[in-house]
């Protein structure tokens, strides 16, 4: 999703974004719209991710959830660490600095003229909104399409407005672990949810990201719909500092996922995928 011809911000340097809206999405987790200070906008491709800066304490990984057609950028943060507990804070006004745009972007070409599901866990989902905007405005090109979503409670559910809003084009599904009786949906986990989906596993692409044990219990039930390992495409996380493949902090097996992901498919990814303090 190419949005500006503009060169995107340097790899080491920090360029300042100006926070032009923050929304509160729930009791730990924030959207920040952001704006390039000197007006520059900013190339992104769905799935990947910038390098954010909270001058005076630290930079942290942050996944691109949308980018609007003037180039601003918006980052959905939870508040885990001092990092993005800052970066969280930040107000209206407020200068944040960016670096990236870095790693490899979800393969959507792939799978044009096919089936298309989107399994996401807790703020998974914000790496994976760039992707649904993308697809909904390009309806005609795939065929069956499914978003299937899930959070710990009803309260840890994002973009609440847009699931409703997105049911029209897709077939979205929604799962709590845990619920009281105020809540009527669906209870139980995200891979639960695979095996009632509308879609043809041969012909099928997955787009997963969540926590990596809920992205290890959806790819089985992936594959025993039918999904084959080079469709199942992971976006995987580890502690990223540099963001350019230099600390090596990122490794996955061979692979730097700062440089060589975070997006994967499963056949490149199953061999490690497991494997304890790897």
């Amino acid at each position: 999703m190419t949005l500006a011809e503009s060169p995107a911000p340097a790899a080491m340097s920090p360029t300042g974004f100006r926070v032009r809206a923050r929304t509160e999405d729930t009791t730990d987790t924030v959207t920040l719209t952001l704006a390039p200070l000197r007006g520059e906008p900013v190339t992104i491709a769905p799935g990947q991710f910038l390098m954010v800066y909270a001058f005076g304490i630290g930079e942290v990984p942050i996944s691109v959830s949308g980018v609007s057609e003037r180039g601003e950028v918006m980052l959905t943060v939870r508040a885990v660490g001092a990092v993005t507990r800052a970066i969280c804070a930040s107000e209206a006004g407020g200068v944040l600095g960016v670096r990236g745009p870095f790693g490899t972007g979800w393969p959507i070409g792939d799978a044009t003229g096919g089936d298309l599901v989107v399994v996401a866990g807790g703020i998974g989902l914000a790496p994976l909104r760039m992707l649904i905007h993308h697809v909904i405005s390009r309806r005609e090109e795939f065929s069956a399409f499914s978003v299937l979503y899930g959070a710990r409670t009803p309260a840890d559910l994002l973009y609440t407005d847009e699931l409703q809003q997105w049911r029209p084009m897709a077939e979205v599904a929604v799962t709590v672990d845990a619920a009281d009786r105020d809540w009527g949906g669906r209870i139980g986990v995200v891979p639960k949810l695979v095996g009632g989906a509308r879609f043809r596993g041969e012909a099928t692409h997955a787009f997963v990201c969540g926590p990596e044990v809920m992205m290890s219990f959806t790819i089985q039930a992936l594959l025993r719909r039918g999904v084959p390992p080079e469709r199942i495409h992971l976006s995987m996380e580890r502690h990223m500092d540099c963001g350019i493949g230099l600390c090596g902090h990122c490794q996955l097996g061979p692979t730097l996922i700062c440089r060589d992901g975070p997006v994967y498919t499963y056949a490149e990814v199953r061999r490690w995928m497991g494997v304890r303090e790897l």
